[in-house]
């Protein structure tokens, strides 16, 4: 689990906006892009986002 305070300084790195933890990954509130969390460190790399499903 990643602290509050961490997710209140991280934003994600495709569209610059809020991030939440959801289902062991970190999801962007906009662009809804999944960042893997690796041994508890979020991942936060726009090529190892899984890209939203349409």
């Amino acid at each position: 689990m990643i602290s509050p305070e961490l997710l209140n300084i991280l934003t994600c790195p495709s569209c610059g906006c809020a991030v939440r933890e959801k289902e062991n990954a970190i999801e962007c509130t906009a662009c809804k892009n999944r960042y893997p969390i690796e041994n508890g460190i979020p991942v936060l790399l726009v090529d190892r986002a899984q890209k939203p499903k349409n």
